[in-house]
């Protein structure tokens, strides 16, 4: 099976990429999705942040506070180092636990740090969605509603934009339109099933 990891900076568009492969009925992991499911109350994932960090990063009904988390974390290199030490490694694990079940041509992981994790062996090609700074910020602010200082804190964590490129086997320009967006994805979808074809893979 053919393994795209799609990835790229923080409001670049990644979301709505994979829900189009999604829509096209290409399975996709996102590993922001499953770290989601891991840190359900209850989760092992959970009591290891809180072990790490204190109860205070848990809201009143027991969830953890992932606004209050990442502001933190963002503001604090080793207070990201120590998260990303207990999620990252729980994250690929599940994520290599389904990828095994999986039978089809290819699929999508979605993996916002795949190349600032050291996470490329995961993938055969490495897929980067790409856009302005400009325009990721002005996407991000309307989103998250994040102050300046938050978001620059952000942006230095991820590799910048010329180095992303540069790390890419294939580029998805995503500054235009949601259609523009589609028919790119739509020219990457023939192209992957074509690469599997030419694999031998089912």
């Amino acid at each position: 099976m053919l393994v795209v990891g799609l990835t790229g900076g923080i409001g670049s568009g990644k979301s709505l990429a994979a829900a189009r492969f999604e829509e096209l009925g290409v399975p996709v992991l996102d590993a922001d999705r499953i770290g989601r499911e891991l840190v359900a109350p209850g989760r092992e994932a959970l009591a290891a942040i809180v072990q790490a960090f204190g109860p205070q990063v848990l809201r009143p009904d027991g969830g953890l506070d992932r606004a209050g988390l990442r502001e933190r974390i963002f503001r604090d290199p080793e207070t990201r180092r120590r998260l990303e030490a207990i999620l990252h490694p729980r994250i690929r694990r599940e994520m290599e636990r389904r990828l095994a079940r999986l039978r089809t041509p290819y699929c999508v992981l979605v993996i916002p740090l795949l190349l600032e994790a050291g996470q490329r062996d995961l993938v055969d090609r490495v897929l980067v969605v790409d856009a302005p700074v400009a325009l990721q910020k002005e996407r991000v602010r309307r989103r998250d509603g994040l102050d300046e200082a938050t978001l620059e804190a952000i942006l230095a964590a991820q590799w910048d934009r010329e180095r992303r490129r540069a790390a890419a086997d294939d580029l998805l320009p995503n500054e235009g339109t949601v259609e523009e967006l589609h028919r790119r994805v739509d020219a990457l979808h023939r192209r992957y099933l074509a690469l599997a074809r030419e694999r031998g893979d089912p």
